[in-house]
């Protein structure tokens, strides 16, 4: 369960005014197409996909980019700043050859023949100067292009946070919180360092290569038609290593993936793991992952052991060509011997830049698949969306009302067909019945985890579906057996259920459930730090102050599902007295195995394959014959 199972959740993004602005950008992402063109990048149970189709790999890159520039939108005046700076830049760079090439066939010759060093320190001068300004415009570019990646990553993150906290409960039941991590972690990584190198290197490889080209063209058109016929080769070898890489790169993302699903999963039950002795078959499956990512990884290494040996043998081959038609030409008097220093030196330089590029699509193929695995993530839609023209219920009384429910969680199995019920405000009701009856999926309705598949769940006579959710998470608090509490203080956990709660009404929570004593024996009392998910405190404890939270949130409406599950005797006695003042004057829903639990409702509703089979008191029940007596009698010889 998240968080929402036990404190109703504050909207603290979303002003007066409207949704939060940053979330509503997310919906640039869906740019690529109608829903219908909508990817999915999971497969039928949960893995993740690796085989995609040509057409659904445009669709992924269609959507990735539009998420991207959705990003960069914003800072839409600094990227045109970045472009004329490092066009610029890049410019006084590729004049360096040309000046030399001036300085030899022009400058030097007045030296020599009429001792005018005018040009000569002229040539120095002009070279020095584009020399200095190349580097003072690299070094503002450097630090352009930070600013912008880092303004570009942060908007991702956050949006990729708030989006995934506000998806529905069944997002979070299929998409594992590793791959969450993953998608926070080394997907956002591998778009972090395309940002921050990948970027610069992209852009100035680019011009370099056009400007160094255009150059070359200019000095000695001859040299750019030589240059020219050896870009047929190289565009063949980088259209075979785009093909092939981008398969290879998604692979590692999926691959990489699975290892950090596995760890986390592991590290989180690692209680579980060492009880059962699971060690060594996690270390078979952690190597078989971590082997199938070593090899989708020597798959990459390969591509580039092929890439650039070629890349250099085309770059040499062209040197060698320019280099010797231009001594024919030299000889024969057409091309001066500075004019060949300087297309020898572009020619060599042109494809220096092409390996800089290699490596930048290594990057590139990296956080596209990352890119392809976030966007997929955001173009994700809650099952439960917020309504469009959400109903204000301040002062909501508490009833609840079914009206010819149906849900299923797929379409093969309904797990409440036709359901109706009516519980008063003030009622508080016990749900029994065996696992599998429908219980914690009919609490799940009430606290609009999941909307009915066919009817509606109505609260004083509004739809769930129509109330404002400040409004609904205010009136309906659910508190389950997974007691959670987040790192910080045992006060600052309570106050979950009201933020901005004063010491007094925390204390007074506690009082009410009978957490205080307990928590006056902490080492700091209420300012104690529980610590991970509330290590230092016992699971009966943890459920104590859940309790407190929901007490101090005050709702109209309380779900507890089994939530006295983790209590022992003598706690469950306390909590016992506790919950009479917690349920009072409010709707109230118990969801419990333990029959003592059961006896402070005033109706009971017996429940069997999605279904109430029973419908009283618990005393009228107790002295029929129906199931709950014969509930009722088992537990109470297993008392005896």
């Amino acid at each position: 369960m998240t968080q929402q199972d036990q404190v109703p959740p504050v909207d603290t993004a979303a002003g007066p005014g409207g949704p939060d602005p940053v979330l509503d950008e997310t919906s640039a992402t869906r740019a690529a197409g109608p829903v219908t063109a909508a990817v999915t990048t999971l497969g039928v149970r949960g893995e993740e996909r690796e085989d995609f189709s040509k057409a659904e790999s445009k669709r992924l890159r269609r959507r990735s980019l539009a998420l991207l520039g959705s990003l960069a939108a914003p800072l839409k005046a600094r990227l045109v700043l970045l472009g004329v700076v490092v066009v610029v830049s890049t410019a006084g760079t590729v004049a360096g050859p040309a000046l030399i090439a001036w300085g030899i066939d022009n400058a030097l010759p007045r030296v020599m023949d009429e001792n005018d060093w005018v040009p000569a320190f002229g040539v120095v001068a002009t070279y020095i100067v584009v020399a200095v300004l190349g580097a003072v415009l690299t070094a503002w570019y450097t630090v352009l292009a930070a600013r912008i990646s880092q303004a570009i990553l942060f908007d991702l993150r956050k949006r990729v946070f708030l989006h995934t906290q506000r998806l529905s409960l069944e997002f979070h039941e299929t998409y594992t919180s590793g791959r969450i991590i993953s998608r926070q972690t080394s997907d956002l990584d591998s778009i972090r360092e395309l940002l921050d190198s990948g970027l610069n290197q992209l852009i100035q490889g680019v011009l370099y290569m056009v400007f160094t080209g255009i150059a070359l063209v200019v000095l000695d058109p001859t040299s750019g038609l030589v240059l020219a016929v050896s870009l047929v080769p190289l565009w063949f070898l980088i259209r075979w290593f785009q093909t092939n890489s981008q398969t290879l790169f998604r692979a590692t993302r999926v691959t990489s993936a699975r290892v950090i699903v596995h760890f986390v999963e592991t590290m989180t039950g690692i209680r579980a793991v060492q009880a059962f002795r699971k060690e060594s078959r996690n270390r078979d499956e952690y190597g078989r992952y971590v082997e199938d990512y070593r090899v989708a990884n020597t798959k990459v290494f390969n591509l580039f052991g092929t890439f650039d040996p070629v890349l250099v043998l085309i770059g040499n081959a062209t040197l060698a060509a320019v280099v010797i038609v231009g001594g024919f030409r030299i000889v024969g008097g057409s091309l001066e011997v500075g004019a060949l220093l300087a297309v020898a030196l572009y020619a060599k330089r042109f494809f220096d830049p092409a390996q800089e590029l290699a490596m930048f699509y290594n990057g590139y193929q990296s956080a596209s698949a990352a890119m392809e695995k976030i966007s997929g993530v955001l173009e994700e839609r809650p099952s439960v969306p917020d309504p469009a023209k959400p109903v204000r219920l301040p002062d909501a009384t508490g009833a609840m009302d079914f009206d010819d429910v149906e849900f299923a969680y797929n379409a093969d199995k309904v797990v409440l067909p036709e359901f109706e019920l009516h519980i008063p405000s003030g009622q508080t009701v016990a749900l029994v019945g065996s696992t599998g009856a429908g219980k914690s999926t009919l609490a799940k309705l009430m606290a609009r985890f999941y909307d009915p598949s066919k009817g509606s769940v109505r609260l004083d006579g509004v739809d769930l579906r129509d109330i404002d959710p400040k409004d609904m998470r205010r009136a309906i608090v659910m508190v389950t057996q997974e007691a959670y509490l987040f790192s910080g203080s045992v006060a600052d956990n309570i106050a979950l259920g009201k933020p901005g709660a004063t010491r007094d009404e925390i204390v007074r929570a506690a009082k009410a459930v009978g957490a205080h004593a307990f928590i006056e024996a902490l080492p700091d009392g209420y300012d104690t730090d529980v610590n991970k998910r509330g290590g230092r405190v016992s699971a009966g404890q943890r459920q104590l102050l859940s309790f407190a939270r929901a007490f101090i949130a005050d709702p109209k409406v309380l779900i507890l599902d089994e939530a006295t599950a983790s209590l022992d005797i003598p706690s469950e006695r306390l909590v016992q007295e506790g919950l009479e003042t917690l349920l009072a004057d409010r709707t109230a829903v118990i969801i419990a195995h333990r029959l003592s639990t059961v006896a402070i409702a005033h109706r009971v509703l017996v429940m069997e394959y999605g279904r109430i089979v029973e419908d009283g008191t618990p005393d009228d029940l107790i002295a029929g014959t129906g199931r709950f007596a014969q509930l009722h009698a088992a537990w109470r010889d297993s008392l005896v």
